[in-house]
């Protein structure tokens, strides 16, 4: 009989993700006691974390109905659960058994012994932490259930570049279509994904894929909101922006590339054309560098310094900000923070969520599930500018969106690659 594989859980897991606690089927999953101590403190919290915590505690009481949860209990999937307590004999010389991560250390140690040097595997959320495993010789990895790729270039951009003949792109601009014939290439498309044909001729054009044939690109601005596209990536963001057939939208690239600008002037557009009744703004609480603390007033007083680029976008657009101060007393733009967001729906909306990459996949599946009727969503962010401890470029919650509904007929993707913001911007993020 095969020996179930033995993982150890930090608490940046259970609090990252609440499944977690059963998502190892077929494997013996090991607790530390002093990681429900650290669990426990966070039950009060508002928010995903708060919410993890309380699951998790709620879960393992459950569960104690079962038997002896310090010998183990088996769940449906195969999955043995344990609480172990701490192993401090095992912590390794020169490691203060006071610490957290020194005391499941030793509890990895110890195990491992006692089961004739069976491989156990810490699995942290906490890049320190994996190193300083590393180091010992203790095998440790991260919580890969919501990373979808794993390298950089395998992230969907939401366009490629076609070959196509001239009289293809001909017929293309005089029947404003183009079927394709090509099962090979058919396949490899996704829905709404952006196609650039390029000929040996040096002719081309640009379109869109509506998963049976490529069809031109649109742009439904009302005519009060005057937007002049300066790339072409900047093109296919506002196809998307102001296509009603797509209700959900997620926007990629470095600083300045435009992502918040075209946004939110297909929402006042779509706003002065009574496609939606409001606007609604959120975004992740996490500020760059160290913290200033509490913020005085009320909610939107609380806000405001997090909501400073949207009226940055409006000094822009219109010269001043009066125009967005009168929306936000008339109720037309509201601010709704992250934490407060549950429980709400938003129908008739458009919502936008800035900073997206700050946001794990739960926090993000938390607002999109919160989507009513007639409402869009558009997700922005840079996922290289993430400063939320345990999630990076791969695992943070806008790229997991953008991969997970990338053939779905509601969803469309853009990654806008040319800063336009200035050249300074732009020269600090490719340099930088």
């Amino acid at each position: 009989m095969l020996k179930k594989k033995i993982f150890i859980l930090d608490t940046s897991v259970l609090l990252y993700d609440k499944n977690s606690i059963h998502s190892f089927p077929d494997s013996e999953v090991i607790i530390p006691l002093v990681v429900l101590d650290e669990v426990d403190r966070f039950k009060e919290k508002v928010g995903i974390v708060g919410e993890a915590a309380r699951y998790v505690n709620r879960y393992l009481d459950d569960l104690r109905k079962n038997g002896n949860i310090h010998e183990g209990i088996e769940i449906e999937s195969g999955q043995l659960i344990k609480v172990e307590i701490n192993h401090n004999d095992y912590v390794p010389e020169g490691l203060s058994p006071n610490s957290v991560d020194n005391r499941i250390i030793g509890l990895a140690v110890g195990v491992s012994k006692e089961r004739d040097q069976q491989l156990v595997t810490v699995i942290t959320k906490d890049i320190n932490f994996r190193v300083k495993c590393d180091a010992l010789g203790i095998k440790s990895e991260d919580y890969y259930k919501d990373r979808i790729v794993f390298s950089r270039s395998q992230i969907y951009s939401g366009q490629r570049t076609i070959e196509l003949t001239k009289s293809q792109i001909d017929k293309f601009f005089s029947d404003k279509v183009i079927h394709i014939d090509d099962e090979e290439l058919l396949s490899g498309l996704s829905i709404n994904e952006f196609i650039i044909g390029k000929s040996k001729d040096n002719f081309s054009m640009m379109g869109k894929f509506d998963g049976e044939k490529i069809i031109p690109l649109s742009s439904n601005l009302n005519d009060l909101i005057s937007v002049s596209p300066r790339n072409k990536e900047q093109k296919f963001a506002l196809d998307l922006l102001t296509d009603p057939k797509v209700p959900l939208v997620t926007l990629t690239g470095i600083a300045g590339s435009g992502k918040t600008y075209l946004t939110l002037m297909s929402a006042l557009s779509s706003l002065k054309s009574g496609n939606h009744e409001r606007i609604v703004i959120t975004r992740s609480i996490q500020p760059v560098g160290k913290d200033i603390g509490f913020l005085p007033g009320d909610i939107n007083d609380k806000m405001d310094p997090w909501l400073s680029p949207i009226a940055d976008n409006f000094r822009v657009a219109f010269k001043d900000i009066t125009y967005y101060n009168v929306m936000r007393d008339k109720r037309e733009i509201e601010v709704a923070p992250l934490s407060f967001i549950r429980g709400r729906t938003f129908n008739n909306t458009f919502i936008i969520v800035d900073e997206s990459q700050n946001s794990t996949i739960h926090e993000l599946k938390t607002i999109i599930t919160r989507v009513g009727e007639n409402s869009k969503i558009v997700l922005l962010g840079d996922i290289e500018q993430i400063d939320t401890p345990y999630i990076d470029s791969l695992s943070n919650g806008l790229t997991v969106v953008v991969e997970k509904f990338k053939n779905s007929t509601i969803a469309g993707h853009v990654t806008l690659l040319k800063g336009e913001r200035s050249k300074i911007a732009t020269e600090a993020s490719r340099l930088i």
